[in-house]
């Protein structure tokens, strides 16, 4: 590999996108410091756990790699790589003070000559506008005279062993010509996919927030599909089948759609539009659409519960992450789910095999139940295809269910129909 670009990196941020980075360039043989506020998590990967599981225990470990969460450690750099999180509020606005944090973090080790390039998602803007000022004023220098900033927007896939860092085509950008030149060839020198020069940094920033969107709206028209087929009495799963045969149809499929990137950046995108003047309809549209597949599904549940004289009924959710196979919980929709059901006296239950019992309690107060410790339920919810639960199939929710009869409802059209027993009903998207 080429490295001859003689930079020390440091990555701040070791999540599902920062660590990969890191452990890539170290990889390449340059000095890396991988740096996290959370001292727990760094002592996990100096041991060689990743809670992730994006990473094998012997890919954590490189000579020229240094787990850090100590501050002063971040000296040793000159290019830092900024990878941590851009979630929304309450109220679905964008909160960037993850970024802003980690932008005061780095702007105390700045020095001159320095180059800072930010992968978190953002709306345009967000990095010349909003982290440009913090890196200034705790540095005390000035960017395009003493530092300079670029933009590379992250394309890590949770769980995807195929797409990886070093084969994803890279986009980056820089606020001046040189410094393009040099970001594009440090990232050129680990990305073997290649490496894309975007015009300018909003362009790139731009070019990453539509991505999400783009996914996201596909998604809310198969949602809004479902639910015209259901008032049809079609089944999706038949019309889409028969819809694949076009070679030009695209095949997305309905779901629930939470996670840190197609349910969140669609909104970063519409609050920069609204700042500027502009009232996205499309967009929001998608939004609302995909945000309601929860409570549609929980209240298709409760329905079906009444309807067999199912009261009072108990429930089992299985999964909770946000999407299969991976332990990642943030903006999972199951949630809102487990939520509509309590709201209406039903007492739920859920189960997953790879989501943290302590961060689903801490963001969202429900206790993950083991599988042995389940009570016989009146319906199964399978919300989540991890692979156990796909392996399994029918013989799980059979296994659930009270007598072995009941209510299943396959969010991810995961079972096969023509092999479901007999006192199951079916439901799904």
């Amino acid at each position: 590999m080429d490295v001859s670009h003689g930079r020390k990196i440091a990555v701040i941020g070791l999540g599902y996108v920062g660590l990969p980075v890191a452990v890539s360039f170290a990889r390449s043989g340059v000095p890396v410091i991988g740096f996290d506020i959370d001292q727990t998590r760094i002592k996990e990967l100096k041991a060689g756990h990743d809670r992730s599981r994006e990473l094998e225990s012997s890919e954590l470990h490189h000579p020229t790699l240094a787990y850090e969460s100590d501050v002063n450690a971040l000296a040793q750099a000159d290019f830092y790589i900024v990878t941590v999180p851009t979630p929304i509020d309450a109220a679905r606005q964008p909160d960037l003070r993850p970024m802003l944090s980690a932008s005061k973090t780095v702007g105390g080790a700045l020095r001159r000559g320095d180059v800072v390039v930010y992968e978190s998602t953002v709306y345009p803007g967000a990095v010349e506008e909003d982290c440009v000022p913090v890196l200034e004023r705790t540095s005390g220098l000035k960017a395009g005279a003493d530092f300079s900033v670029g933009y590379s927007p992250e394309r890590i896939n949770p769980g995807d062993k195929a797409h990886r860092f070093e084969t994803i085509v890279k986009v980056v950008s820089g606020q001046d010509a040189p410094t393009l030149d040099l970001v594009a060839a440090v990232y050129g020198s680990v990305v073997k996919a290649g490496i894309h020069r975007a015009p300018s940094i909003k362009v790139a920033e731009a070019a990453k927030v539509i991505e999400n969107s783009q996914r996201d709206l596909n998604i809310a028209f198969m949602n809004e599909l479902s639910a015209i087929c259901q008032v049809l009495h079609i089944d999706t799963g038949d019309v889409l089948a028969a819809a694949r045969t076009k070679w030009n149809f695209l095949p997305f499929v309905p779901g629930l759609v939470g996670g840190h990137c197609i349910g969140v950046d669609p909104y970063y995108l519409t609050h920069r539009a609204e700042k500027a003047g502009y009232h996205p309809e499309v967009i929001l549209a998608g939004r609302r659409i995909n945000d309601g597949v929860g409570p549609r599904v929980a209240l298709e549940c409760i329905r079906g519960l009444y309807r067999h004289n199912r009261s009072p009924a108990t429930v089992t959710v299985l999964g909770m992450t946000f999407k299969e196979n991976v332990p990642d919980i943030r903006n999972s929709k199951v949630a809102d789910i487990v939520r509509e059901l309590r709201a209406s006296g039903v007492e739920v239950q859920v189960h997953d095999p790879l989501a943290l019992a302590e961060e689903t309690r801490h963001e969202y107060g429900i206790e993950l139940t083991a599988m042995e410790a389940l009570r016989p339920a009146d319906a199964v919810i399978l919300a989540v295809a991890h692979e156990p639960y796909a392996r399994e199939g029918w013989r799980l929710i059979q296994r659930l269910l009270r007598g072995g009869t009941g209510l299943a409802f396959d969010v991810r059209g995961m079972l096969d129909r023509a092999t479901k027993p007999e006192g199951i009903e079916l439901w799904r998207l």
